[in-house]
Order: structure tokens, then C-alpha cells, then sequence
């Protein structure tokens, strides 16, 4: 329970650090988005109704007070309106989130499949180019700029190929070349770690022992190394996770995706800083969670975790005087 109130203690310290950063951060962009809005002639707006549109959404008050206001907004779950539609900014990010989820999760598992093949294969390989062909791979995986790899995606296999339709794609097609966007530059840092965590295990005595007992090199693999190098693996995926959402705003716009991805593209333009606020918040909450139920299940994969918990959990026991004197 110990271990649970520290990590809970530490994300709740994450959340606060993140609203700080992007409240401040946000506060020193040029521009205002109510005068983007409602600046225009057409209007026909007298600057007293403008100022009167200030007050509605209290961008007339002192920095101070919008920083305390914003706060306890977002602890009561009120994240406030948008400055550019009008509308709850929680609503909105409730009506895209699922779509970014979807296509989140499925990244994330791509790229651990993808992590996985690429490890597996460059361990099992016989030749020694072979070998060292395939742990290249990560690296031009990291090289990949996400927006020419879903242009090009969509050049070959749509427009080249023919074989997954980019306009009037059914649900299922429609996800398969996002996937793969959002999954390539993933897998590369997962299958480096991946790899390096089996070259680890692979040299510890004990697998020694096994294959020294007539094991074959995919039983050593599968039964006693991937277990092993699988806790390392895990913790830098959920670290990852925040990285698929920044991901998810470019592959949604190369792709033409409703999500959160396409409304913060929508609220930079506009610098409708409550809906910024609000998904920056919504990416650290989701990185806290990732992170927190990283820390929960890696115990539950390596036993030696568990003694770490209790013993960095549990006070020191008190020693007797003669075992400090001696």
C-alpha cells in the first residue's frame, strides 16, 4: 500500500507540473483567440461587447487568478469552454478521444509485435550479417519522419497498389495504414531495448545451464529469456505512450482522422488555449496511468521487483547495538 501512495503521490505531482508548465506556456503566445474569432468586420462587435466576450470567458483577469480558476476547474472536472466553438472543452475531447484511443492502442501493439519479430529473429539468426542486418532495422525505424512515412504509405499501397483505400474506406481498412504510421517509429526504441535486454539474459549463468541440458536455441528463448527481457521491454513502452499521442496528431492529419490529433491541430491554428490546455492534460493523465500500471504489473512479471517494493516500502529495521558496533 506504501508503494501505491508513493507512485499515486508522484503522478499526482506529473499532472500538477504539466498544468503549470502549460498554463505558463500557453499564456506567452502572441495573439489573443477571442480577437481571431471575433475581431472580424463582418461582426459588426463594438469593443465594449468584445471586452464583455473577455469577461464571459475570463481572459480579462489577472494571470494569477486565470491560473487558480483553471485549476480548481480542472479538479472539479470543468476544463471550460472553447474560445473558437463555444463548446464544454471536456465535451470535446470526450467525442474524440475514442477514435485517438483506438488508433493509440493499436499502434502500440504493431510496434510491440514488430519489437517482438525484429528481437526474435535477430537472436534465432545463424549468420552473422543476417544478425547484424536485422539489429540495424531499429535504427532506420527512429530515421522515419512520420509524415513522409504515412504519405508514402498511402503513395504505395493506395494510390500504387490499390490495396487499402484511402476515400471511402470501410472502419477497419481505413485504420490499417494510420497503424502502421503511428507503429513503425514506436517499435524501433522497444526492439533496441528488446534486444539489448536478451543479449543481457542470454549471458546470465543460468541459461548457460539450460542450454548446456540439450535445449534448442527457441525453447532458451521462449521458456527462460524472454520472460526475463521482457520487464525492461515493458517499462519503456509505457513511457512511449505519451509519445503515440504527439504521433497521433500528425498521422490524424496526413490521414484526414477525426480525433484528438485533428482537434489539437484545429486549436493551434486557432490558439484556443483551453482546448490546448485540455489535451495536454488528457496526454499526462494518460501517461500517468500507462506509467502507474506499468509499475503494478512489473512486479507481477519479476518476482525480484516485489522484495525491491517491500524493501524500499518498509523502514529499516532497527539494529541491536552490538551489530552497529560491529
Amino acid at each position: 500500500m506504501t508503494f501505491v501512495l508513493r507512485r499515486a503521490g508522484q503522478a499526482a505531482i506529473v499532472l500538477i507540473a504539466a498544468f503549470t508548465a502549460t498554463f505558463f506556456l500557453l499564456q506567452l503566445l502572441p495573439g489573443d483567440a477571442i480577437l481571431i474569432k471575433f475581431s472580424d468586420p463582418s461582426l459588426g462587435l463594438s469593443p465594449d461587447q468584445l471586452d464583455s466576450i473577455r469577461a464571459t470567458y475570463g481572459a480579462d483577469l489577472p494571470w494569477w487568478e486565470q491560473y487558480v480558476h483553471a485549476g480548481l476547474g480542472f479538479l472539479a472536472g470543468d476544463f471550460g469552454f472553447s474560445t473558437q466553438f463555444g463548446t464544454p472543452v471536456l465535451t470535446m475531447l470526450a467525442e474524440a478521444l475514442p477514435a485517438t484511443l483506438l488508433l493509440a492502442s493499436l499502434g502500440l501493439v504493431v510496434a510491440l509485435l514488430l519489437a517482438i519479430l525484429i528481437a526474435g529473429l535477430s537472436s534465432l539468426a545463424s549468420f552473422a550479417w543476417l544478425r547484424d542486418g536485422l539489429r540495424q532495422v531499429p535504427g532506420l525505424f527512429v530515421a522515419v519522419p512520420v509524415f513522409w512515412l504515412g504519405i508514402l504509405l498511402i503513395q504505395v499501397f493506395s494510390f500504387g497498389l490499390g490495396w487499402v483505400p484511402i476515400v471511402g474506406a470501410d472502419p477497419v481498412s481505413g485504420l490499417i495504414l494510420p497503424v502502421l504510421t503511428l507503429a513503425v517509429p514506436i517499435s524501433a526504441p522497444l526492439a533496441q531495448v528488446l534486444v539489448r535486454a536478451i543479449d543481457q539474459v542470454q549471458a546470465q549463468p543460468f541459461v548457460t545451464v539450460v542450454r548446456a541440458k540439450g535445449a534448442p536455441p527457441l525453447w532458451v528463448l521462449t521458456r527462460s529469456v524472454a520472460r526475463n527481457a521482457a520487464v525492461p521491454t515493458l517499462t519503456i513502452a509505457g513511457v512511449l505512450f505519451g509519445e503515440l499521442v504527439g504521433g497521433a496528431v500528425v498521422t490524424e492529419t496526413v490521414f484526414g482522422r477525426t480525433g484528438i490529433g485533428r482537434l489539437t491541430e484545429q486549436a493551434v491554428a486557432n490558439q484556443d488555449i483551453p482546448v490546448l490546455q485540455g489535451v495536454v492534460l488528457l496526454s499526462a493523465l494518460g501517461f500517468v496511468i500507462i506509467s502507474f500500471t506499468v509499475d503494478l504489473v512489473t512486479p507481477l512479471i519479476d518476482p525480484r521487483q516485489r522484495t525491491v517494493a517491500r524493501s524500499t516500502a518498509s523502514p529499516p529495521a532497527r539494529r541491536a547495538p552490538q551489530e552497529v558496533a560491529a
